[in-house]
């Protein structure tokens, strides 16, 4: 077990694969974020509300991805353009992780949302020593559930009627993967 995630995190705050930049966000992303935050079908499965200006893009930097360690832009290496965030949530007590993502619509259907899920999780099983890395999407969101099958994750459930998402009650549907899987999986 890992004693200090932050040190972990902090260390990790730039991962690279392939054809991504996992890093921190900058001021400069504002521009980017707006572009996938404004469009109703990129955010209609997420909690978030999106933002509709550069002044609102700009506040989601500073108030939550610079809110903590954990929090990655995504950044298409070869246009350099940031084209997500991804969310990782450490529950110490429980040696486990939730995660949430958001991927620019014009981006979806090429891989790139498992390729940042894959170095995440293993960040969370090689250095962070986590036990479980879990997450839910919401019914009819099967695209987001394909991303966490193809990154090793399993079906572990779905949960009616579990949150209430901009005024309506959506199912949760529950992936998970443990350290023995993934170490398996490796």
């Amino acid at each position: 077990m890992v004693k200090n995630y932050n040190e972990v995190l902090y260390k990790n705050e730039r991962m690279t694969t392939e054809r991504l930049v996992l890093r921190k966000f900058e001021e400069g992303d504002a521009t980017d974020i707006l572009e996938y935050a404004s469009d109703a079908e990129t955010i209609a499965n997420l909690i978030w509300e999106g933002s509709t200006t550069i002044e609102e893009a700009k506040a989601n930097i500073y108030d939550f991805y610079w809110s903590r360690n954990g929090i990655w832009a995504i950044r298409h290496a070869e246009s350099g353009k940031v084209i997500g965030c991804i969310d990782l949530r450490l529950a110490h007590d429980d040696d486990k992780a939730t995660f949430g993502y958001v991927l620019n619509r014009n981006y979806w259907g090429h891989g790139y949302m498992t390729e940042a899920l894959k170095v995440v999780l293993r960040l969370c099983f090689e250095q962070l020593k986590l036990n479980r890395v879990e997450a839910n999407h919401f019914d009819g969101n099967a695209a987001s559930g394909r991303v966490m099958e193809k990154a090793g994750m399993t079906y572990e459930g779905t949960a009616r009627q579990a949150e209430k998402v901009k005024g309506v009650f959506r199912d949760c549907v529950k992936y998970g993967i443990i350290r023995d899987d993934y170490l398996r999986q490796k």
